[in-house]
Formats: structure tokens, C-alpha cells, sequence
């Protein structure tokens, strides 16, 4: 059996790679992995599990929280919330365990679960793997040890969370969004409600767009993955700037008040400056990935701040903040962590301390965003191929090396598996545009050649 966890939970088509059996199983062998690591011991466990507005999350969190009661663990239903708040609810209310229903940014057929463990923190990968070996084990013929009688777990949902969640980002903002207009694209997803809350509650007026969820129409044609909307609406209402984020609301990219794109890495310089200012930037240090554009790189050292770089995943960003004590990570995805109020990507959280941002400096986002200049950089997905030989292809091998060569110290070259798809991801960066698209045209079609 190959891996079933990627970088971000497992994910699949739902009932069909991602099936309601699969999802109960999966949910009663985390609760013996953790059973047996002792995070359940001396008390009984409780999971917090909430979803996304996808229809097949409905099937799919009664299955979750039958196999969480069956292997005695107390459930809180908080349902429809985004992932950032479920991690939250999961610390805040002393769980042992969190379960996310969510496939972020993919589109409606697909459906993914993640597990967050004490804290609110995501599992570690060795953990993940025990419970794949768990699962598998038992779903061969090996029978759980079952509790009967009162051994069983309780459900009942937790309809607080939403208010909970929306205090905890209030709580955070260093200041009021009073006399901000901003429009907020909620990708039909999980922060339909919270997210227009929390702005208008911090004194923004808000324009919502993709704010009416379904459980058919998540990520169609809005949201973070498709910003056409939001630049017009921003534009139309003359907004001070837009905010976009994806299904699950982990992550946030924005929209100046021209109708450009802001992206992550973009935001995160602004933030980074920002907290900088309000002596929250610990070490001067921001954490990103390999993807990150190398005109962000640039720009921090302007500025005398120090970037460490990661593999590509929010969890590997979080793994080297908490590491080594950084408060401020992130991706040119839009998934940024503020450590301090966040165990992962936040993208309400990010908007409204972007907005916050804004009002106290009482300059355009535009202006903000600014302070880098974006490489040439494109990417190209490379669907259908064997994205597990990307490493040690010699005939992709050497096309990376003729690309790198032409390139020089003026660009770069980024092969990559999908972590959560069956697609290899092509970057290039490189001083002109047209160079950029060459050689990434060029390195995909070698891509299929050696892979395909």
C-alpha cells in the first residue's frame, strides 16, 4: 500500500479513493496509536471534528465520529468551521485530539481528513505512518479491542466554537479596522460565516462575494485559486483591498485597491515588518519554503531580516518555527503562520492583521507590498506521471542541469511531487519572462518524457 497521508492529511475523491470506510477505519487507528502512546492515559480522550461545506463531508464526519465513539473517545461536533479553527478549538479546549474534513483548495469531488493532535499541533510524521500500518493491519482481518457499556464514546455538538474562534482572532489584532472597505471572496468554503464576522466585528465594512456554501459549489471559479472575482468586486466597490481564501481557510491571498495580486510571499514581507515594528519578530527571522520567490529573499535582506527556508508544506514551515522558537512562517500559497495565536495556516487570521496593517499605517496595500519585487517566476503542473522518480530520473536529471546551466546565478530550478495530487510542479524563475517560460516549457515536456 502506498503512503496514504501527504503533506496535508490524506486526501482522494470522495467514495471513491476516500470512502466512508476508510475514514471510520482511519479514525479508530489514531485512536489506538494514541491510546498507546499514552495521550490518552488517566482520563477520557475527547476529539473536536469539524468540516468544510462539501457534501461528502457529511458522510464522512458521521464516519469519523463512529469510529472515534467506538474506540471510546468523547466527540464535540463543531461543524462547519475552517481548519485554523478547529486546531484552535482543539488547544483551547484541552482535546486530545482534533479531526478536519477538508480537501482546502481542490475541487468539490475530492475530500481529505486531517488529524491534529494535542495543542492543536498536526501529527508527526512518524505517528501518521503507525497509523497507516494500524489501519492496514486491522482492515486485513486483525480485530480491535473494542470497549462496551459506558466504555464508549459520547457525541454532542459544540455550537460555542463558532463564537469562540471568532473572540480568539478579535482578541489578537493589534488595532481596529475602522474606515477600511474590503471584500472578502470566502471561496463558497468554511469561513462563509466567521470570516464576514470577524471583519466586521474588528470595524471594516465588508463586501462578501463566494459566501454562500452549498455543499456543491466550493472553490468554483472563486476563492484563493481563482482571483478574477475579487479584483473586479474590489474595483467595482472601490475597495481598499480584497481578501481571498480557499476552501478550508488556511490560507489567505489579497487584492490591492488597483485589482493586483497580492501573494504570500508578498504578505509576509508586509507582515514581517510589521511585526518587526511591534517587537514580534523574534530573531528577525522569517520562515518560508524552497518556492518562495527569490525577489522575497532579496527584499528581507534589504530590510536586515533573515529568511530559513523549508521543504515545500506548511508542516515542515511549522516544524522549524517551533524548533527553534520563529514567530512568523509561511508560503507564496497564502498559508501564513503567526505562531504566537495560530498552530497553523491562518487565513482569516492573516487577512485581518494584512487589514490591520493598513489602517494603522494609513497606506494603500499597494504601496506595502511594495517593498518586494517579484522574479519572473512560472510554474507548470505536470499531471499523470510517476511523481516518485522525480529524484532519481537520470534522463530528468540531466534536463534539470542543461536548464540550471542556461540559467545561471540569474534564475532557478524547482522540480517537485505534489504532496496531495498525482502531479509533478515545475518552477522557474529567471530575470526575463519569456526566458522563464522557455525553460519550464521545455522541463515539463522532459518531465513527461522521463516520467510519464
Amino acid at each position: 500500500m502506498g503512503r496514504l497521508f501527504g503533506t496535508d492529511g490524506v486526501r482522494g475523491v470522495a467514495n471513491a479513493d476516500l470512502t466512508a470506510e476508510l475514514a471510520l477505519g482511519l479514525s479508530v487507528a489514531a485512536a489506538h496509536v494514541l491510546a498507546e502512546a499514552g495521550t490518552f492515559e488517566g482520563h477520557k480522550p475527547v476529539a473536536v471534528v469539524g468540516r468544510d461545506p462539501r457534501a461528502s463531508g457529511e458522510f464522512l464526519e458521521a464516519a469519523v465520529v463512529a469510529g472515534l465513539a467506538s474506540a471510546g473517545v468523547d466527540v464535540l461536533r463543531v461543524g462547519v468551521l475552517p481548519t485554523p479553527a478547529v486546531a484552535f478549538l482543539t488547544g483551547e479546549l484541552g482535546a486530545d485530539l482534533g479531526v478536519m474534513l477538508s480537501a482546502s483548495h481542490n475541487a468539490m469531488p475530492d475530500n481529505g481528513i486531517k488529524f491534529f493532535a494535542r495543542g492543536g499541533h498536526k501529527l508527526a510524521d512518524e505517528l501518521e505512518d503507525k497509523i497507516e500500518a494500524v489501519y492496514e493491519e486491522h482492515r486485513t482481518g486483525a480485530p480491535w479491542d473494542r470497549p462496551t457499556g459506558a466504555g464508549v464514546g459520547r457525541v454532542r455538538s459544540y455550537d460555542e466554537g463558532f463564537g469562540r474562534y471568532v473572540e480568539h482572532l478579535l482578541s489578537v489584532l493589534p488595532n481596529r479596522l475602522d474606515g477600511l472597505r474590503i471584500v472578502l471572496d470566502e471561496a463558497h468554503g468554511a469561513a462563509a460565516g466567521v470570516s464576514p464576522e470577524a471583519f466586521t466585528r474588528a470595524g471594516a465594512e465588508v463586501v462578501t462575494i463566494g459566501a454562500e456554501p452549498d455543499g456543491l459549489n466550493i472553490n468554483d471559479g472563486c476563492g484563493s485559486t481563482h482571483l478574477g472575482k475579487l479584483r473586479a468586486a474590489v474595483v467595482e466597490h472601490g475597495a481598499h483591498l480584497g481578501i481571498a481564501h480557499d476552501g478550508d481557510a488556511d490560507r489567505c491571498l489579497a487584492v490591492d485597491h488597483e485589482g493586483n495580486e497580492v501573494d504570500g510571499d508578498q504578505i509576509l514581507a508586509v507582515l514581517a515588518l510589521d511585526m518587526r515594528e511591534r517587537g514580534a519578530l523574534r530573531s528577525d527571522t522569517v520562515v518560508a519554503t524552497v518556492m518562495s520567490n527569490l525577489g522575497f529573499k532579496l527584499a528581507l535582506e534589504r530590510e536586515g531580516l533573515r529568511l530559513v527556508q523549508t521543504a515545500v508544506g506548511d508542516r515542515y514551515v511549522l516544524e522549524e518555527m517551533k524548533e527553534h522558537g520563529y514567530a512568523l512562517g509561511g508560503e507564496q500559497s497564502g498559508h501564513v503562520i503567526v505562531l504566537d495565536h495560530a498552530t497553523t495556516g491562518d487565513g482569516t487570521l492573516t487577512g485581518l492583521l494584512l487589514a490591520a496593517r493598513i489602517a494603522r499605517t494609513g497606506r494603500t496595500l499597494k504601496d506595502l507590498a511594495g517593498v518586494m519585487e517579484r522574479l519572473p517566476q512560472v510554474l507548470i503542473n505536470v499531471p499523470d506521471v510517476d511523481r516518485t522518480r522525480v529524484g532519481t530520473s537520470a534522463e530528468l536529471a540531466a534536463a534539470v542541469a542543461d536548464a540550471e546551466r542556461e540559467l545561471g546565478s540569474t534564475g532557478r530550478v524547482l522540480l517537485r511531487p505534489s504532496g496531495t495530487e498525482p502531479l509533478v510542479r515545475v518552477m522557474v524563475e529567471a530575470a526575463d519572462i519569456e526566458q522563464a517560460r522557455s525553460v519550464a516549457g521545455r522541463l515539463a515536456d522532459a518531465v513527461k518524457s522521463a516520467l510519464g
